[in-house]
């Protein structure tokens, strides 16, 4: 299985990014698939999160300016960041839950990661 992201770049505060996420290989079912961010000196944490059924979840700083969405068909997941702002800045990470047979376990699988920046 591999998790493909795409759509970091450079943008200016105020500004939009769309970030892309493909998974690919033997998958059965995705449950969830996600964003996560890492900036330089801190940890990794949550950005969004989509269900198979459509619930999602985003952390408190991008409520209202990031939504997340998934296209079950082509396992895909995006991320659409509007309003972007400095502190927006790290590398972001896609993720997904998924089993690759029946009779599998749901196992974690994570993207090469995109670079955003947001600077004038």
């Amino acid at each position: 299985v591999q998790l493909q992201a795409s759509g970091g770049g450079l943008v200016q505060p105020g500004g939009s990014l769309r970030l892309s996420c493909a998974a690919s290989g033997t998958i059965f079912r995705i449950h969830a698939m996600g964003w996560y961010r890492q900036a330089p000196g801190k940890q990794r944490e949550l950005v969004a999160a989509i269900t198979i059924r459509a619930s999602v979840n985003y952390a408190d700083s991008v409520k209202g300016r990031f939504t997340i969405s998934r296209d079950n068909a082509k396992n895909t997941v995006y991320l659409q960041m509007d309003s972007l702002k400095p502190e927006d800045k790290a590398v972001y990470y896609c993720n997904a839950n998924l089993i690759t047979s029946y009779y599998g376990n749901y196992n974690q699988y994570w993207g090469q990661g995109t670079k955003v920046t947001v600077s004038s």
